[in-house]
C-alpha cells in the first residue's frame, strides 16, 4: 500500500497523512506529517543523518530531534524517497 500511495497520490502531504493514519496502529499523530516530509527530502538528498525537529511532545530516544533515516525507517517512507536503492535496502 505504501508504494501505491507514493506513486499515485499527487499531493505528498495527503499521501503521507494517509500513510501515517491508515498504515500504522495506533495511527501516527498528524503533527508528524511535516517532519516525515522533511525526512523524505533529507534522505533523498543523501543526508540520512540530518537532524529533523520533532513536534512538541514527541521524542526519539529522549531527544527532540531524530535523524532523517530513523523517521523514514520508522514510518515506512522508503517509497517516497528517491535514492540509489542499493545503498538503502532497509528503508
Amino acid at each position: 500500500m505504501s508504494q501505491d500511495l507514493a506513486e499515485n497520490v499527487i499531493d505528498i502531504r495527503q499521501s503521507i497523512t494517509i500513510q501515517l493514519r491508515s498504515n500504522h496502529y495506533p495511527p501516527v499523530p498528524l503533527s508528524m506529517v511535516e517532519p516525515c516530509i522533511e525526512a523524505i527530502y533529507a534522505v533523498s538528498e543523501g543526508d540520512t543523518q540530518r537532524a529533523i525537529q520533532l513536534p512538541d511532545g514527541v521524542t526519539w530516544r529522549g531527544s527532540v530531534t531524530a535523524p532523517a533515516y530513523a523517521i523514514v525507517e520508522g514510518h515506512h517512507l522508503g517509497p517516497w524517497c528517491s535514492y540509489d536503492d542499493s545503498d538503502h535496502d532497509d528503508y
